[in-house]
């Protein structure tokens, strides 16, 4: 009798997704808003869902992509896993129950982000009689299963945390600011409805008018920043840990991805409904090619209050990506930039139509002509 194959690089979190029987979408960047779904029972009745595995997503966090059936609603949910919600399409609302007996109910739409605090009960409704509503739910389900190995403890615990819980008013949009400096300003809420028209503050050693706001949701685990490049402009290439995804909330364009040493770059193209995340110490630069601004939101694990792990902690306060590579950072300056790249956007903003607003950065620099360009 043979000897039982050893057990070796067992990933319990995947072996768990692939027992739900969802669709699994492996790829740079997904299309949220057209990927296919699958029925979902653990969600609830007549709801959907998908599993969303990207090249860069780390060992940390995962995205679930949900769809709620018209006039449907999830199942009770509770979990000890931290979430973060991103409203794909749709409107509808949210009711959480507190373990002490009181509940909190919002209603929210497109680009809308929310967080139920960790394990307390809620459910999820969708408010329209014709359409679906589309969910990115970002989780560290990922490393919790695969350091418990054992997916039923993870739902339906009885412990109660009563410091996430927040104040009541973070359940209606409203919540605290405190400013550090630019980049580290930070929006302590547990739901934002409209991360479209959320004011942010400028941060322009990221690139030409850049703005960013940093949020800490549900006093968790998982953090995220919303970013915004100006018509006209792009923003510095940089680098960091893998597990940072990136949905885009309004505005057309795309990203470069590249090694240190690739002769060519990798692309992803974006609008509203994409999700991609940059795979461990992967430059990457992104670029507004639209007639209005071009904002996203990038979630992952760990926050500007707690950290967590080591690439966060450093990026916060050692290798920034808003210094030089030169001085220790995580950044690419415009001018030391591969000049292809510069050439490739304005043959891209040719296309569109849309006049660009870096000339008083580049009118000196060589721009290699399009004719030499080698485009991954």
């Amino acid at each position: 009798m043979n000897a039982a194959a050893p057990r070796l690089l067992v990933d319990p979190y995947l072996d768990w997704t692939a027992g739900e029987g969802l669709p699994i979408h492996e790829d740079f960047g997904v299309d949220l808003l057209t990927a296919g779904t699958a029925p979902w029972p653990r969600l609830g009745e007549r709801c959907r869902g998908a599993f969303i595995h990207l090249r860069g997503r780390g060992d940390w966090m995962t995205v679930f992509l949900l769809e709620l059936p018209p006039g449907g609603q999830s199942a009770p949910q509770q979990h000890l896993f931290d979430e973060l919600f991103y409203v794909l399409s749709g409107s509808g609302s949210t009711v959480i129950e507190l373990p002490g007996g009181g509940r909190h109910a919002f209603e929210w739409g497109p680009r809308s982000l929310f967080a139920p605090p960790l394990n307390c009960r809620y459910r999820i409704f969708n408010a329209s009689g014709t359409e679906p509503v589309r969910l990115a739910s970002s989780n560290n389900m990922r490393i919790l299963m695969n350091v418990l190995h054992n997916a039923d403890v993870l739902f339906d615990h009885p412990f109660a945390f009563p410091e996430r819980e927040g104040l009541p008013g973070y359940y209606s949009g409203e919540g605290e600011m405190t400013a550090i400096r630019p980049g580290r300003n930070l929006w302590e809420t547990n739901f934002v409805p409209d991360l479209g028209s959320f004011a942010l503050k400028p941060w322009e050693a990221r690139g030409v008018g850049s703005s960013n706001i940093q949020f800490l949701m549900s006093e968790g685990s998982m953090g995220a920043h919303v970013s915004e490049m100006p018509v006209g402009t792009y923003k510095k290439g940089h680098r960091h840990g893998a597990g940072l995804h990136v949905f885009f909330i309004h505005g057309t364009g795309y990203t470069l991805l590249w090694n240190e040493g690739d002769p060519d770059f990798q692309r992803v193209d974006w609008r509203h409904g994409m999700c991609f995340a940059p795979p461990d110490n992967m430059f990457h630069q992104h670029f507004d090619t639209s007639a209005q601004p071009a904002r996203y939101v990038a979630i992952g694990f760990g926050s500007k209050r707690y950290p967590i792990i080591w690439d966060r902690r450093v990026g916060s306060e050692g290798k920034r990506t808003d210094v030089s590579i030169k001085e220790g950072g995580a950044q690419i300056e415009y001018p030391d930039q591969d000049p292809r790249i510069h050439a490739l956007w304005l043959a891209e903003l040719h296309k569109t139509g849309v006049e660009s607003q870096m000339g008083a950065i580049f009118d000196e620099l060589q721009v290699v002509p399009m004719a030499d360009l080698h485009r991954g």
